[in-house]
């Protein structure tokens, strides 16, 4: 599959910056164990993920990379779940399954990048 060559429109990497400030708050309220607002920034952090995720999803090294970024972020707030209310510890080692979805789209490109410069030679 050829990739557009074009680079990604400035509104879209708006959405970007303020998925950046949803992703930070969120972060924050983990580490300070602010339960509710943790929760709540879930929700923000998570769409505009998937929104960027869609936005781009016609340029296949955005996308897939866009798509291990929103498995990191669901991985993420299953984690923080996990450690809000949950006392098991054991729980938290399911998030490796989105980490692992993550990390299997960015191998997909980047062993597809490796395949094209190899047979080009």
């Amino acid at each position: 599959m050829e990739e557009p060559l074009y680079s990604i429109p400035a509104r879209y990497r708006k959405t970007e910056n303020l998925h950046i400030v949803f992703w930070l708050l969120k972060d924050l309220c983990w580490v300070m164990l602010w339960k509710p607002l943790g929760m709540v920034m879930i929700v923000p952090t998570i769409a505009a993920a998937l929104l960027i995720t869609w936005q781009t999803r016609h340029i296949l090294s955005e996308l897939l990379h866009n798509i291990a970024v929103a498995f990191w972020i669901l991985a993420n707030a299953y984690w923080m779940i996990t450690e809000f209310f949950f006392e098991d510890d054991s729980l938290r080692y399911y998030a490796v399954i989105p980490f692992s979805l993550g990390i299997i789209s960015i191998a997909y490109y980047y062993i597809g990048v490796f395949y094209k410069l190899r047979t080009r030679k």
